[in-house]
């Protein structure tokens, strides 16, 4: 059983009194000019994602308080939760130091946390197919 606390309003609870949302830090490719979408990259934001053993980045939801999304750290081996943390936010600096090379988010928060806060939180669709790791 999980325990996870919510960090927008605190509320703790079992993983029943919240909801899983998938991969963490997926932005959508080119909402301004759908046009312009490849199949591909279509594909990939729909389809494709991380599926690592030991520490993955994941979407909650707090059902049974504030119902907002935010994000996780979690190891899939051990099933502890290192962090919780806002949607718009990365994940703690000691958090991504963690990361192994072998996990295919190593690298993955490099860049973003030399950008602006309002940029940083969700990876580019094209930067995730850089990594090779979809």
């Amino acid at each position: 059983m999980l325990l996870i606390t919510c960090p927008v309003c605190g509320n703790v609870g079992d993983e029943t009194d919240f909801h899983y949302g998938g991969q963490a830090h997926i932005r959508r490719p080119a909402s301004a000019n759908p046009g312009e979408v490849s199949d591909e990259a279509q594909r990939d934001y729909l389809y494709v994602r991380l599926n690592p053993k030991g520490l993955h980045f994941e979407r909650w939801r707090c059902d049974r308080g504030c119902a907002k999304w935010f994000h996780m750290a979690r190891d899939t081996v051990t099933m502890e939760i290192k962090a919780c943390y806002g949607i718009t936010e990365l994940p703690p600096r000691e958090i991504i130091a963690q990361i192994p090379p072998s996990n295919p988010w190593y690298g993955f928060f490099d860049q973003r946390q030399a950008e602006p806060a309002s940029t940083a939180a969700e990876p580019k669709n094209a930067e995730l197919e850089s990594t090779g790791e979809r």
